[in-house]
């Protein structure tokens, strides 16, 4: 899906022009952030769940206006796709998988099991 960008002159909100945005792609497309297909089909979850761990450390953006907020999403979806460029996802740890160790080992003595 091709996805045209947000003009401020559209009759549409920022919110409302994003509806159909589904894919890492549109979001790219949408944000104007140039991209390797390359590097987001191998990371394409995890540039989006880096974008929207960014978007929570943001805070409460609803505040900003349309035009303000687009280049706010624009700027940290590139932050997370570059994240991806410079590095790999099991550098990244996006996700709780890469942070897991080793099994845990939990001690259960004879007490607890009968008592």
């Amino acid at each position: 899906m091709t996805t045209q960008g947000f003009s401020p002159d559209s009759d549409l909100t920022l919110d409302e022009a994003m509806e159909d945005l589904v894919s890492a792609e549109d979001f790219l497309d949408f944000f104007g952030v140039s991209y390797a297909q390359e590097i987001v089909h191998v990371n394409r979850l995890h540039i989006m769940q880096r974008y929207h761990d960014y978007l929570s450390k943001a805070g409460d953006l609803d505040e900003h206006g349309d035009c303000a907020r687009h280049d706010i999403y624009r700027q940290l979806l590139t932050c997370a796709y570059q994240d991806f460029v410079e590095s790999d996802a099991q550098t990244e740890k996006v996700f709780k998988v890469f942070h897991m160790h080793e099994p845990q080992k939990t001690f259960v003595s004879i007490d607890q099991l009968l008592g």
